[in-house]
């Protein structure tokens, strides 16, 4: 039986990284979107190679990674190719995260999807997470962490939805703006919860 699932998402520079680490401390399985997209293209994979000669090896490292910084740009830029890229690597993202899920018993999931929303895949979970923070520390986060600059900060969040159109999607919302801990106690309040919550959809699933 598949256990209950609930999506994790936010913008980037959110911390979505930081929460579903809190949640992982407290027991909680994580299936991470990302790093399973990391994982399918590994160097010497076939989607790898696919990605390459479609866009040239340009976006390959000298050791054979994939340079997902000249990606990003090269997708940003042209829709299209966006459309292709998704349309490559979602149905294996999603394959793969699937048969995660055969293999969890606790009484629910973190599934940790950053552009859940973005991609229309919040009817897959039962419950959607959003972590949240204010615009200006999102900025001032992203560009500390990825040293890219304001116009590019500006065109990735331009290519994500609005932080009005993923709260309105939210079940439940945790606050990133404040103090490290304050987080720490949001998601040992919001496990306690998940836990009776998914635990008595188990049951009535049941009966």
């Amino acid at each position: 039986m598949i256990p209950y699932i609930v999506a994790l998402t936010g913008g980037i520079g959110s911390g979505k990284s930081t929460a579903a680490n809190a949640f992982a401390k407290l027991g909680v399985p994580l299936i991470d979107a990302d790093l399973i997209a990391r994982q399918v293209v590994s160097p010497g994979s076939s989607i790898l190679r696919t990605i390459a000669q479609r866009f040239s090896p340009a976006i390959l490292r000298a050791d054979g990674s994939l340079d997902r910084a000249a990606l990003r740009e090269l997708i940003f830029s042209d829709a299209r190719e966006k459309s292709w890229l998704n349309g490559l690597l979602h149905p294996l993202i999603q394959e793969r995260a699937t048969q995660q899920l055969r293999f969890i018993q606790t009484p629910y999931v973190l599934w940790v999807v950053p552009l859940l929303i973005e991609n229309n895949l919040q009817h897959r979970a039962n419950r959607v997470l959003v972590v949240d923070v204010e615009p200006e520390i999102q900025i001032a986060r992203i560009l500390s962490r990825d040293a890219v600059s304001r116009a590019q900060v500006d065109n990735i969040l331009a290519a994500q939805v609005s932080r009005q159109q993923r709260l309105a999607c939210a079940d439940d919302v945790i606050d990133n703006s404040r103090r490290h801990e304050e987080i720490i106690d949001q998601v040992a309040i919001l496990h306690r919860n998940l836990v009776l919550v998914a635990s008595t959809t188990r049951q009535a699933e049941l009966t």
